[in-house]
């Protein structure tokens, strides 16, 4: 019984991959919003019944593609602050080698990409299983900050008076180990690379920008000193760790 259990476990990934792979493909040639499970099914030579049986509805397909789509960009965001560029080295160094891994990654999955960060698909509402993995990029940007705070790499952001109650709230939520000050600077900064990127990817520097690498690693870098992060050299993570213990 376990090996036709482990068979038919082997069967339904592999279909449910392909059912996503023909969804991504139809994402790129038509758009999220004219995403069809009875076309899906179409194409792979199924019966719509069947079809139903993986994904019960196109919301629940989309959802699928777009927990995927984070889950890929959030691990990219993640396997960059692994490498030395990422965890070694001055803090501004260590948030632009991430924010060009970021980059990268939209560049070559432009549809995908655009699901995320682009239109909202008429029709839609995202349910609560997107929110971890739509979290991960801005985690990895909190735990940048975080360690530059720890290892005196990081100058406090000025914090306006007005600003503050919700510079406060906004820490409580997000990072309750930062100042207040540092989580406004840094929101707008997360707010901004994606900005950046989003030009890229959806054509507005088109005709506007050659040098697209250079502006975006100036760019990102003139962000991450708007966080505070500094551009003097810092010790490893691990020593940092040793350290804050001290």
């Amino acid at each position: 019984m376990s090996t036709i259990r482990g068979a038919r476990e082997r069967a339904r990934t592999e279909v449910t991959a392909a059912i996503k792979d023909e969804a991504r493909r139809q994402l790129a040639a038509d758009g999220a919003a004219k995403l069809s499970l009875r076309a899906v099914a179409r194409e792979l030579g199924m019966v719509s019944s069947a079809l139903y049986r993986y994904f019960p509805s196109r919301d629940d397909l989309l959802t699928a593609l777009i927990v995927d789509a984070y889950g890929a960009v959030g691990e990219t965001a993640e396997a960059a602050r692994a490498t030395p560029g990422g965890s070694t080295g001055p803090h501004t160094a260590r948030w632009t080698t991430v924010a060009c891994a970021v980059r990268e990654w939209a560049l070559a999955h432009p549809h995908e990409y655009a699901l995320i960060y682009g239109s909202p698909v008429p029709g839609y509402t995202a349910p609560q299983d997107t929110i971890g993995p739509a979290s991960r990029v801005g985690l990895v940007l909190i735990g940048l900050v975080r360690d530059a705070f720890l290892s005196d790499g990081l100058a406090v952001p000025p914090l306006a008076g007005e600003l503050r109650p919700e510079a406060e709230r906004m820490a409580a939520d997000l990072a309750p180990d930062l100042p207040p000050g540092v989580v406004a600077a840094l929101v707008p900064a997360w707010a901004q690379l994606f900005g950046l990127i989003s030009f890229e990817v959806f054509g507005q520097f088109n005709r506007v920008v050659e040098a697209r690498d250079l502006l975006f690693r100036r760019g990102a870098h003139d962000l991450a000193r708007s966080v505070g992060l500094l551009d003097g050299p810092a010790t490893t993570t691990t020593d940092r760790a040793g350290s804050a213990r001290r």
